[in-house]
């Protein structure tokens, strides 16, 4: 198919990048924290994989080299845009993608309190991915939302596969701390409160 748009029939792009989708959209909202600048972060990557693509070798996959074009514009944006913001563990970033709500359900009719018992959820999600530093949220992003291998995210993020695991577990612990029920102390970024997370 890549050879076919090369040689002109770009109408095939889409098939190609249709599967992507989500991935690309995910990795460039967990990184800027906007739909919008997502949405326009994930149509310049596609369209500067399409001129680049000619020069795609095939040693990565084509979705593991789609994804990191799509992380690169991400950080390009929020340099360009927030130069003055140096985010850390203790500074405000979203970053959820995920479908962390149970689906599996015998009714499918609208329950208020469950209903609302999973906004909660989400919320809590969310704001937990909020107090993760970029580096971690982008491996957990990529391996636990995405579904990448541990592979496939090294070469993304430009790290060893080693590295991965290492903030991975530690992205993991940070959420289960900032997730458990009862867990005390918060700091606090503009009017919104969130909860702590050790400082790895």
């Amino acid at each position: 198919m890549i050879r076919r748009i090369c040689r002109g029939q770009t109408d095939l792009f889409y098939a190609l990048i249709q599967p992507y989708e989500r991935s690309v959209f995910g990795i460039a909202y967990s990184v800027l924290s906007n739909a919008a600048d997502a949405e326009e972060v994930a149509q310049e990557a596609f369209l500067k994989a399409l001129k680049s693509l000619a020069g795609f070798r095939g040693e990565a996959k084509f979705g593991t080299w789609l994804v990191q074009i799509a992380l690169n514009e991400a950080r390009g944006r929020l340099r360009r845009s927030r130069p003055h913001l140096h985010r850390s563990l203790q500074e405000r970033q979203d970053g959820d993608e995920g479908e962390f709500c149970p689906t599996d359900f015998a009714d499918w009719r609208e329950i208020p309190i469950e209903a609302l018992e999973r906004k909660e959820l989400r919320q809590k999600i969310e704001q937990a991915l909020q107090c993760l530093r970029p580096i971690y949220r982008e491996v957990l992003v990529l391996r636990d939302i995405e579904h990448f291998s541990i592979a496939e995210t090294a070469e993304i993020l430009g790290i060893s596969k080693d590295v991965v695991k290492t903030r991975l577990s530690r992205a993991r612990l940070q959420m289960r701390e900032a997730l458990a029920p009862g867990y005390d102390g918060s700091w606090t970024s503009g009017s919104l409160t969130y909860k702590k997370v050790r400082p790895w």
